[in-house]
């Protein structure tokens, strides 16, 4: 996959419909009842990246304030969604122990990489910024796979799509848009923004709700990556 390509196109996608007035509105952000839970392995950037990117949302803040910004504890990459959430799923339906093991054997086999945040890309409903990756990130996603197939261990990997990518949503809308033209051209200028470059020592297995929120993330596990 060229993800230059791709995130372009997703971006050239999304702010027609942003500025058509056909973007998306997600009704279950602030939903109390939503039971959507899973277990993922996420990535964290480091705190000079996600102080860019608190920079960046301030500005977005100050023309849409009433849609759903990211806090730096739930900014994240996927590096793969193990158990896709889903209504009802709970720990005690799994061996965490299992997991545990069977991620370390994957991860023992790779080092760690670096993942540069440079623009932005969108979907009809969230802004996302850009994360372009080393092999060493698909490496580890194809040996989980292969891993995890073979294990019998309850997963859903790739159910939803095949992730490639290593973007961060860090925008939802959940509210009609005030300003969309304004916000379409904020996006311009920070379209091929330098938000930092960080190293991926330290991978996350956590248990989630759909938006990755801190206050229903209970992490389970931290794994170390052997750094060069």
């Amino acid at each position: 996959m060229n993800l230059a390509e791709h995130y372009n196109k997703l971006y050239k996608d999304a702010i027609t419909k942003i500025a058509l007035g056909e973007y998306v509105t997600d009704p279950l952000i602030n939903d109390e009842t939503d039971r959507r839970f899973g277990i993922t392995l996420v990535i964290r950037p480091d705190l000079a990246t996600k102080t860019q990117i608190q920079q960046f949302l301030a500005e977005v803040k100050a023309i849409e304030p009433d849609q759903y910004y990211y806090q730096n504890a739930d900014i994240h990459i996927t590096l793969m969604s193990i158990i896709s959430c889903y209504e009802g799923f709970d720990l005690k339906n799994i061996q965490v122990q299992d997991y545990v093991s069977l991620i370390r054997e994957v991860l023992n086999r790779h080092q760690g990489f670096k993942i540069q945040f440079r623009g932005l890309t969108a979907s009809p409903s969230c802004i996302l910024i850009q994360g372009f990756l080393t092999d060493t990130l698909n490496e580890i996603r194809d040996d989980l796979r292969k891993t995890f197939k073979n294990s019998g261990l309850k997963q859903s990997i790739d159910k939803r799509y095949a992730i490639q990518t290593a973007h961060a949503t860090v925008v939802r809308f959940n509210n009609p848009l005030q300003n969309p033209g304004a916000l379409v051209s904020l996006m311009e200028k920070y379209r091929n923004f330098d938000f930092g470059t960080f190293d991926v020592k330290q991978v996350e297995l956590v248990y989630n709700d759909w938006y990755q929120r801190e206050k229903f993330v209970k992490k389970l596990h931290t794994f170390s990556l052997a750094f060069d």
